[in-house]
């Protein structure tokens, strides 16, 4: 199986992920439910007041990890992305799930936004702790 596959079958779908921006040059880290696409994107809502927000407008650089959550000895991954706020409207709804209603209520909520982001590298870590292979964009 191709590197991107084994990559895809960690990040597809919806999961929570341990996603690290930096706040006065220090790593920030909190836990965020992310959609991952084929293209080595990850998605999640936010609200525009959140810290993440305002660290990744000033520095786009993000770490995020992401593990299977099935067993123990299962891949997970490691990312080295940027993150983009997404605040416009067609694009809120472009990404907009009725999951996200009891929080957020509609896309036309003016506190909420999509952040994206873009892997730059990915570490694949492979089952029963395999050495690392790195997919770069």
């Amino acid at each position: 199986m191709a590197l991107a596959e084994k990559i895809l079958e960690v990040i597809g779908g919806t999961h929570p992920a341990a996603v690290a921006t930096l706040d006065q040059g220090k790593p920030a880290v909190r836990f965020m439910m992310l959609t991952g696409s084929d293209d080595m994107t990850l998605v999640g809502a936010t609200m525009t007041a959140s810290r993440k927000v305002a660290q990744l407008k000033k520095n786009p650089d993000a770490s995020i990890a992401i593990w299977s959550g099935r067993e123990v000895t299962d891949p997970y991954v490691v990312m080295k992305a940027k993150g983009t706020v997404i605040e416009d409207l067609a694009m809120k709804k472009k990404y907009w799930n009725p999951m996200m209603e009891p929080y957020f209520k509609t896309p036309d909520n003016p506190a909420f936004v999509f952040l994206v982001f873009t892997a730059i590298e990915v570490e694949y870590h492979g089952p029963n702790m395999a050495m690392p292979e790195t997919w770069t964009r």
